[in-house]
């Protein structure tokens, strides 16, 4: 796994994050961001490093926020088996 220099994410996440300006990505102060991302674009590299830097159950709790407008559907679809999610139905 290669950890980029700009910020302390992989390679692997930096990659799902093409709409943000990578150098203003922390780790911890954008875990709802890295997490949506990873789990609607990443690879099979990225999601596991997402799980084990966030954990089970503070995924499962980030994303039954994220409206489900804002889904990838096919994401959606495995993240609701995997996760047992009910992500919102709701518009902002």
């Amino acid at each position: 796994m290669v950890i980029s220099l700009v910020n302390d994410l992989p390679q692997s996440v930096n990659s799902v994050l093409w709409s943000y300006k990578l150098d203003q990505i922390k780790k911890d102060k954008h875990k709802k961001i890295i997490i949506f991302q990873v789990l609607n674009f990443g690879s099979e590299e990225a999601v596991k490093w997402l799980f084990k830097q966030y954990g089970f159950e503070l995924i499962t709790s980030v994303v039954n926020d994220i409206p489900l407008f804002q889904w990838n559907k096919k994401s959606l679809s495995l993240w609701r088996l995997v996760l047992s999610i009910n992500p919102k139905n709701r518009r902002i």
